[in-house]
């Protein structure tokens, strides 16, 4: 029954990494098949989730370089605004009855989130 669990959580996580699009790490894909519990699973993607917040760090400051003085204002409120909507809508993922898959549901949020804040901003600063 428990493997039958992580396997259904396994292919459930995988369709919502999937949106996220393909800048998710083979290092991570990799951790994941090997994970054997929601704890490794959870690790695997704190991992990844440092790895993607470099990669938004990076794009969020080479789109900054490129801004006035006032949209580097309005960037600034818009990412904080964000980070905020991330870690608020990403909570809620953690339902406390929903068992411990549910801490591997709010970590998945908050990766796929991020991936795809990155990936907005790198796309904003290539225009």
């Amino acid at each position: 029954m428990k493997k039958l669990l992580i396997a259904s959580s396994l292919f459930m996580l995988g369709l919502q990494a999937s949106y996220a699009d393909s800048k998710i790490s083979q290092q991570y894909t990799a951790c994941m098949n090997k994970a054997s519990s929601t704890v490794s699973m959870v690790q695997c993607t704190s991992v990844e989730t440092a790895r993607q917040d470099a990669r938004l760090n990076k794009a969020y400051n080479g789109l900054m370089s490129k801004l006035s003085k006032t949209r580097k204002q309005e960037l600034q409120t818009a990412q904080r605004l964000w980070i905020k909507y991330r870690d608020a809508n990403c909570k809620f993922y953690v339902d406390p009855n929903g068992g411990s898959i549910a801490q591997v549901k709010g970590a998945n949020c908050v990766m796929n989130e991020t991936v795809k804040r990155a990936t907005e901003l790198e796309n904003l600063a290539a225009l």
